[in-house]
């Protein structure tokens, strides 16, 4: 979308309803900062934490968060696995990659114990708190997920090598009551439920998005009671209707958002017929 044409017709300085906001425009809820606020102490000791719900309650959101604020703490770095659903093999190389390690098993047998070693020796030597990443965490394989905890605890489980944060849809929950996954189920120690929004928080995050962005009068009050009435508590869905009206808006160049605009956009009226009617001669 077209940023000098956003500064220009409503002095906006970003897209308010992008997926891509800058880390300062995020709503940051209680229930997020509490979370956040555990996994800051969970970093400094290593283990698994889980976000779940279903799409569009902001898991991702809470998991960028999270992300931003691991990044400022000092000897933390942060890895986002990007390839969930790959195999053992292909997962070693990826979180090798991620931090800087070479990881590359090359059989199952007798490798993972090196691998583990190696993984180990880097950590201490390097004075790192590693945290993984793993949003779409459902499309993962239980055979990778175990490999995951294995390689991340030592000591009979008195300690932990890394630090992963699992996000996914309802999938993940009913795959971590899978037989073999079991043992990972119980050491997940921090736990964040994404739900349906209400009323109030769609609106608190309609409002908070307009602020930010530097104009928070460009919707008019009813047209955001129609947008939060309309999105069935989806975050996504909300920030999705709006970018839609945005971006008639910006091509007719209106002053305002309105309900007028929602009404062309969404229920259209339909064209008139345009057929003459026959005359008998």
């Amino acid at each position: 979308m077209n940023a000098k044409k956003l500064l220009s017709l409503w002095g906006l300085k970003w897209n308010p309803f992008s997926p891509d906001l800058p880390g300062d425009a995020l709503l940051v809820t209680a229930k997020i900062e509490s979370f956040a606020s555990r996994i800051e102490q969970l970093v400094q000791e290593g283990g698994f934490a889980l976000i779940s719900g279903e799409s569009g309650t902001g898991k991702s959101v809470a998991l960028r968060i999270v992300a931003l604020r691991l990044a400022m703490l000092r000897d933390v770095v942060v890895g986002v696995l990007e390839r969930p659903q790959s195999k053992s093999a292909d997962f070693y190389r990826e979180l090798g990659d991620i931090f800087s390690v070479k990881l590359r098993p090359s059989n199952r047998y007798g490798g993972f114990k090196a691998l583990r070693e190696r993984w180990k020796a880097h950590v201490a030597s390097s004075r790192i708190k590693p945290v993984l990443l793993v949003d779409e965490a459902q499309e993962m394989t239980p055979e990778v997920l175990s490999e995951l905890r294995i390689l991340s605890s030592t000591d009979f489980d008195a300690t932990s090598l890394l630090t992963v944060i699992l996000s996914g849809d309802g999938r993940l929950l009913e795959l971590l009551r899978h037989e073999d996954l079991i043992p990972l189920g119980t050491r997940i120690r921090t736990r964040l439920n994404t739900e349906v929004a209400s009323r109030e928080e769609l609106l608190d995050l309609l409002t908070h998005a307009l602020s930010k962005a530097g104009n928070p009068a460009l919707m008019t009050t009813e047209l955001m009671d129609t947008l939060v009435d309309h999105c069935a508590g989806n975050y996504r869905l909300l920030m999705t209707i709006g970018a839609e009206l945005l971006a008639r808006g910006m091509t007719h160049e209106v002053d305002q958002l309105d309900e007028k605009l929602y009404l062309e956009v969404f229920h259209p009226k339909p064209p008139r017929s345009t057929s003459k009617k026959k005359v008998r001669v």
